[in-house]
């Protein structure tokens, strides 16, 4: 009879051991994000910075004309070190243009190396900016949520320009990447908000299927910038809540 606890203990380590190999790391793929973004709390925020009426009146019919919050697509493929976030382009109807309310960034971010390339508009101009990868100090938490049915830990960041981010990632995607240009965590990010900008994106779908490198090609178009000429060129055209929320949107 003393034989039996050994013998428990055994067969329990055993599956726990055949558990883990059996454990699927996905190391390249394609990851479908939302982005969702609440129109009405951005622009009561513009309203409250006029010190006229105009933009109050445009917040009120806006609120009671379209909805609150306005859904966009995106995809990032990955491959080894390598991702390249692309918006999904939808009709743009005319109208006031809402910050974080367009997709234009596309991002091919080089992990291995630290380089970044990002092809970004703004106004009516393209840069492409090419820098480095941007360093983030994330803390992590116990906090734990699913996403798109993979298991995600939550860190907590506040970015150089002053932005608070909260993330989800999963190690079960060991890709230190992330939508848009957000990066650094130790797994795939599934998960990301930006609660003072009113902003979120969540995957929603995520294939596990090989990527090809025409899937992975870096953006050219555009006049090449770093991030330090491009902060000026949009530090320039800051006016109020309406440029702070552009300077932001822009350092995604």
């Amino acid at each position: 009879m003393k034989y039996i606890p050994t013998l428990f203990i055994y067969l329990l380590l055993t599956t726990a051991t055949l558990q883990a190999q059996n454990v699927r790391f996905t190391n390249q793929g394609v990851i479908e994000f939302e982005r969702s973004v609440n129109t009405h709390a951005i622009l009561k925020n513009l309203a409250k910075d006029q010190r006229n009426s105009f933009m109050a009146d445009v917040y009120e019919h806006y609120k009671k004309n379209q909805p609150q919050f306005k859904k966009l697509n995106s995809t990032l493929h990955f491959a080894g070190n390598k991702t390249l976030f692309t918006p999904i382009t939808e009709e743009t109807a005319g109208g006031i243009q809402i910050p974080f309310g367009t997709q234009d960034n596309i991002t091919y971010t080089d992990l291995a190396t630290g380089l970044l390339t990002s092809q970004r508009k703004v106004f009516e101009e393209t840069f492409l900016l090419k820098d480095s990868v941007r360093k983030i100090t994330w803390k992590l938490t116990g906090e734990m949520r699913t996403i798109a049915g993979y298991e995600c830990r939550r860190a907590n960041a506040m970015t150089a320009d002053s932005v608070y981010v909260v993330a989800f990632y999963t190690d079960k995607i060991p890709v230190s990447g992330g939508p848009e240009s957000f990066s650094g965590l130790p797994g795939m990010i599934l998960g990301l908000a930006l609660p003072h900008e009113h902003v979120t994106w969540f995957a929603t779908k995520i294939t596990d299927r090989p990527v090809t490198t025409n899937e992975l090609k870096v953006p050219v178009k555009g006049k090449p910038v770093d991030r330090k000429k491009l902060q000026e060129t949009v530090t320039s055209s800051r006016v109020g809540n309406l440029g702070n929320s552009l300077f932001k949107m822009l350092n995604l």
